[in-house]
């Protein structure tokens, strides 16, 4: 009886404890440049997304809608119970001069399943905010920090090999992967590589139902089709 009694109270303390925290995850795209994530926290009652918000304009002003949601691999969606440091729409928050940052958060359900990405979207009539593939898997988040930090030194050809390396801990990981392939592309093509790029624009393109639709839209914004 006793040690069935220990079992159960160390369960429950495994339980209760459990969290995770991901600080500055990687993402594959996003619609406001000067919103960024600071952390995503999961414990087993909610998820915490603490984001900061750079003003660049003269009169800027931000809110958060009602109906942002995170997204899972699976399609479930979790709607916003609150947020923090942010008014709701249509009230909004007034920056006073350019360059001033905000910071707050949203809090959602908990993720539960501990899901490797998700999506997180705003759903409203206007400016409405977005990041897509969201990365909650730390061995991944690590991979990738190097191969952006490479990237952001100008190191093209060392960052594309470097996510070109990531692709194989990627599988059944669509919304990893498609960011994945997306970065190959852009690198390759900055590069005069153009039979690299073309070659994994077709993969990211065969993903188009799984993920890839919005990567190849951006590319072909960007001029970059194959």
């Amino acid at each position: 009886m006793k040690r069935y009694f220990i079992i159960i109270l160390l369960l429950n303390i495994l339980t209760s404890g459990y969290s995770q925290t991901i600080v500055k995850p990687n993402y594959g795209l996003k619609s406001h440049e000067t919103l960024n994530i600071d952390k995503v926290e999961i414990t087993r009652d909610k998820t915490t997304v603490n984001l900061t918000i750079e003003n660049r304009i003269e009169n800027g002003s931000f809110c958060a809608d009602r109906n942002i949601y995170i997204i899972t691999p699976d399609g479930t969606r979790l709607k916003l119970l609150k947020s923090s440091g942010i008014p709701r729409c249509p009230e909004s928050y007034k920056f006073s001069k350019p360059g001033e940052k905000l910071s707050f958060s949203l809090v959602f359900p908990t993720l539960g399943t501990e899901p490797p990405y998700v999506d997180i979207k705003e759903e409203c009539s206007d400016n409405c905010f977005s990041f897509y593939g969201v990365v909650l898997d730390e061995y991944i988040n690590s991979r990738l920090d190097e191969a952006f930090s490479m990237a952001e030194r100008g190191e093209s050809v060392k960052a594309m090999n470097k996510f070109i390396g990531i692709d194989s801990v990627t599988a059944k990981k669509n919304g990893i992967r498609a960011l994945v392939y997306y970065n190959i592309v852009k690198l390759a093509n900055e590069t005069g590589n153009t039979v690299t790029a073309g070659e994994w624009y077709k993969k990211l393109y065969s993903m188009r139902s799984a993920g890839g639709k919005i990567y190849i839209e951006q590319l072909n914004l960007n001029g970059i089709k194959f």
